[in-house]
């Protein structure tokens, strides 16, 4: 398997070593003596017999299209973000063989994809191009770590970009009122109910517009989310207005299985149009469909909900995304001291 070979390099001789692997180009180096050529052909071999070359085999038969196809099926059902942006990576590098995907070469694609504009024409924030290439970090780990094709993942090496600290637009109580009376006002049945239940639940607007009845029990106020960012499963409670507006969409409803049906029934309705018009009726400046969120989470916490229920309302696994609200609970603090000393030393003269 492995030979060495004595060869005439200007006044001495030089000795190169070739190890030869089936399926696979004969790897050689060159070396000043024979001793550390055959000690480097005798590395090479046990490594090989041990199973640590397989992944230089893989990655150059392999390509990142096959780990793509092969994560999306394991890891089934994915998030429709996480599909998309694995979609995207595929376009842009899917026919690469694993030995030609670089730190550097992930870096210009990710600029590539930067400059593809959303659908609103505007530029992929810092936040967005880092999940990006989270998505693909993931994607690569599992050929390193599951399937063996890699022997370490050079997304690893590519630094994120600077996020800006996490935006907190909520509604306040006159703002809020505005905004629903412009909604209440639009042709559009299911966008009153779609942002009732974005306030009331924190609910993601493609969350709530991919709900299906089958996830819907109005007996017990609760739907599931099957389609969530995260590709977690996450169940919301349905309360107050939310439920009641839910039951009347059931009692109502014009499809059996989307609760928020289009014209012929093969997906969800798309309220953009009357939800963008009823924000500027409503004269609301700088909001957002996903401010709702914001406003829903604002809203706990102005009532007394601590940041890991929060965490637990929006489906976020860590309290680090929820540390944005927490400034808003400042003013709210001195009626909890309060209590606490009031029960502790009696009540306030």
């Amino acid at each position: 398997m492995a030979t060495i070979e004595k060869r005439k390099s200007g006044d001495g001789f030089v000795y190169r070593a070739r190890v030869r692997v089936k399926g696979a180009e004969p790897r050689t180096a060159t070396f000043p003596n024979k001793t550390l050529a055959k000690a480097w052909a005798q590395k090479i071999e046990v490594e090989i017999k041990e199973g640590q070359y397989m992944p230089t085999l893989q990655s150059q038969k392999r390509t990142l299209g096959e780990i793509i196809t092969i994560y999306k099926e394991r890891h089934n059902p994915l998030s429709i973000t996480t599909s998309g942006q694995l979609d995207v990576w595929n376009e842009q590098m899917g026919a690469c063989s694993l030995n030609m995907i670089t730190p550097d070469r992930i870096y210009n694609t990710l600029k590539t994809i930067e400059s593809i504009t959303t659908h609103n024409g505007q530029p992929k924030s810092a936040s967005t191009l880092n999940r990006y290439l989270a998505v693909l970090s993931s994607a690569l780990t599992f050929a390193v770590k599951e399937l063996g094709w890699m022997r370490e993942n050079p997304a690893f090496k590519v630094s994120r970009r600077a996020e800006p600290k996490g935006r907190v637009r909520f509604l306040s109580d006159d703002e809020r009122n505005r905004l629903l009376t412009e909604i209440q006002k639009a042709p559009n049945p299911f966008l009153y109910p779609a942002v009732i239940l974005a306030i009331s639940t924190g609910a993601r607007r493609g969350e709530i517009l991919n709900l299906k009845w089958a996830d819907v029990d109005l007996h017990r106020g609760w739907a599931t989310l099957q389609d969530t960012k995260n590709g977690d499963r996450r169940g919301i409670a349905l309360r107050g207005l939310a439920l009641d507006l839910m039951r009347q969409l059931w009692a109502k409803r014009l499809s059996n299985i989307w609760v928020f049906p289009n014209e012929t029934n093969s997906g969800p309705f798309n309220i953009r149009y009357s939800w963008n018009k009823a924000v500027r009726d409503a004269n609301l400046i700088d909001f957002r469909f996903h401010d709702l969120r914001h406003t829903c989470a604002s809203y706990l916490i102005m009532n007394g909900a601590s940041l890991g229920e929060i965490a637990d309302v929006l489906g976020h696994k860590t309290l680090q995304m929820v540390q944005r609200y927490a400034h808003i609970s400042d003013s709210h603090k001195g009626g909890v001291i309060e209590r606490m000393n009031d029960k502790v030393f009696g009540e306030s003269k």
